[in-house]
């Protein structure tokens, strides 16, 4: 089981990280988004657990973080950009969250 769960995360990273390297844009972070909802479908079956369904972050929301179980990373890119977190929440069930951070902002040498 535990080699199953490991897979599943390992799959989701893998994904994002592919996705996130295709430039794009908001199509790359949906593509990411798309990818980490089929490995986290997966990952509940694995669970027995029902799928996550995604939601938009709004401000003073209340989230009950008991484990992370895999984050959609923002692109590198200064900007205000989407990325997301599917967690477990204290009973058990799972949740993905979408929301917007800035985006990891690299100064080119000059």
């Amino acid at each position: 089981m535990k080699l199953l769960k490991w897979m599943a995360f390992t799959s989701v990273m893998a994904m994002s990280v592919n996705a996130l390297a295709e430039g794009g844009g908001d199509r790359t972070f949906d593509r990411a988004l798309s990818a980490n909802a089929k490995a986290m479908e997966q990952y509940a079956a694995s669970q027995g657990k029902a799928a996550p369904v995604v939601k938009a972050y709004e401000y003073g929301m209340k989230l009950d973080v008991k484990k992370v179980v895999s984050v959609v990373r923002p692109k590198n890119e200064c900007a205000v950009v989407p990325a997301a977190m599917t967690y477990e929440d204290s009973k058990g069930q799972l949740n993905t969250v979408t929301y917007n951070v800035m985006g990891n902002c690299r100064q080119q040498g000059g």
